[in-house]
């Protein structure tokens, strides 16, 4: 009996110093932590079904926030919010004290992506794997600290977003378009109202105003078959009916819608996947893993890339609600082929320019700039949603895809591709130019 109490008291000990000496969690870089925190927001705008416009406001508050309280890890880089529009200044670490500012940027990541989110209970869970893993590495004062830090930042970043014009928008009247002649109104096969049409009135972050660059008007609306207006039609169709392999692999990996529905006789299958901005956001995370890029570096590339894809869905949009025009399938449908559908499904909001051609050439234009003109890369963003891969050169050669990926699909015009490119360009140009980003 004496033996069995003796083996039970060193099993007692042997269980009390496991718990006592649980290895700690090993602490991670700063960059693969800001790279796993995006990677998880872009999950839940996934679930969440955000549009792309507003996937765009997710990103851009969310990776300004962190960018703001991981800089103060290299003081070499500058505020970007004190050259934006409508911020105040940022709350600022204490001198003399220590601070984990890849921790401070975390918290400030996501106490703005639980305001701007649904899905706020899967970032908790994910929330506390990190915080855990950050209680294990840094003594009480400097855990504690780095998260009040950056939880001021983010309520700082979120008292810009409750003016932005976002909250003041929603609930407005439905979209549903018009009748008149080459007019957008909603199209084959499910017949959705307009998305964000008020997009064009949100308060941009770098740019002026959304109408600082302008567009000329797209070929007017004509039955006329000899007219700029029908041919381009034509074009669509004919371009249709003979695209190579390559083309409809191009269409298919850039399509980036969100919300695809899918219809098979009776049956309705909807397939959620990255939004647009998300798969640049993609990009960004491929560029600073490739350069190993520290985490003040990588939360600026985040920040920047953010920057651009806000402004040029505003500036997009204003153009798109402004001249309101006709996508390709409604006129294909009435003057040309009755039963036609292009391959891509034409996304609900009305057809110049294209949005995708113009936020895709903005983010080129910020990454060009951040990690060089030949940069090649795999984009693998789409990988685990699509099963897709490709190979680029440049970023700038990849937005050009992006841009003609549009006409392969049959849901915009070429022209339209082109003047979203152009458009999108000089937004990226101007935020980079309009920036101070070091010392």
């Amino acid at each position: 009996m004496r033996y069995f109490k003796v083996l039970f008291v060193a099993a007692f000990c042997l269980v009390i110093a496991g718990c006592v000496n649980k290895p700690k969690i090993a602490l991670k870089s700063d960059a693969d932590v800001l790279h796993e925190n995006v990677d998880q927001l872009t999950q839940v705008i996934i679930y969440d079904v955000f549009t792309p416009p507003v996937a765009s406001r997710i990103y851009g508050y969310t990776s300004l926030a962190a960018y703001e309280a991981m800089r103060y890890a290299d003081p070499k880089y500058n505020s970007i919010t004190s050259q934006l529009r409508g911020f105040k200044k940022m709350p600022e670490p204490e001198k003399g004290k220590k601070y984990n500012y890849a921790l401070a940027a975390t918290k400030a990541f996501f106490t703005v992506a639980h305001k701007v989110t649904f899905s706020v209970d899967t970032l908790k869970k994910y929330e506390t794997k990190v915080f855990a893993m950050y209680q294990d590495n840094l003594d009480t004062a400097e855990f504690s600290r780095s998260v009040d830090l950056g939880e001021k930042i983010g309520k700082a970043v979120l008292a810009r977003a409750a003016f932005d014009n976002y909250p003041q928008t929603r609930g407005k009247p439905r979209f549903i378009g018009s009748s008149d002649p080459g007019k957008w109104r909603p199209t084959a096969p499910d017949y959705l109202d307009g998305v964000e049409y008020c997009w064009g009135t949100m308060h941009t972050f770098a740019i002026d105003t959304s109408t600082q660059f302008k567009l000329p008007p797209p070929p007017p609306f004509s039955t006329d078959k000899n007219s700029e207006f029908y041919k381009q039609n034509v074009a669509v169709y004919e371009l249709s009916k003979k695209l190579t392999p390559e083309q409809i692999e191009i269409a298919r990996f850039w399509d980036d819608n969100p919300f695809v529905i899918t219809h098979q006789g009776h049956l309705m299958f909807v397939n959620k996947k990255i939004t647009p901005g998300g798969h640049w956001i993609g990009i960004t995370a491929i560029a600073c893993k490739k350069t190993k890029a520290d985490g003040v570096k990588t939360a600026q590339a985040y920040a920047l890339t953010s920057i651009a894809l806000f402004d040029a869905f505003i500036t997009g949009w204003q153009v798109k609600y402004d001249t309101r025009y006709i996508r390709p399938v409604t006129v294909i449908n009435e003057k040309i082929d009755q039963k036609w559908l292009p391959m891509l499904q034409t996304p609900p909001f009305p057809e110049y320019p294209s949005g995708h051609s113009d936020i895709s050439a903005a983010s080129a234009v910020i990454l060009t700039h951040l990690f060089g003109d030949n940069f090649e890369y795999d984009d693998t963003s789409d990988l685990r949603y699509i099963g897709m891969q490709r190979h680029f050169k440049s970023f700038l050669k990849a937005s050009d895809e992006t841009s003609v990926s549009r006409y392969y699909g049959g849901i915009h015009y070429l022209n339209s591709v082109n003047a979203g490119a152009e458009q999108g360009k000089q937004v990226g140009e101007y935020i980079w130019n309009k920036l101070k980003l070091t010392n």
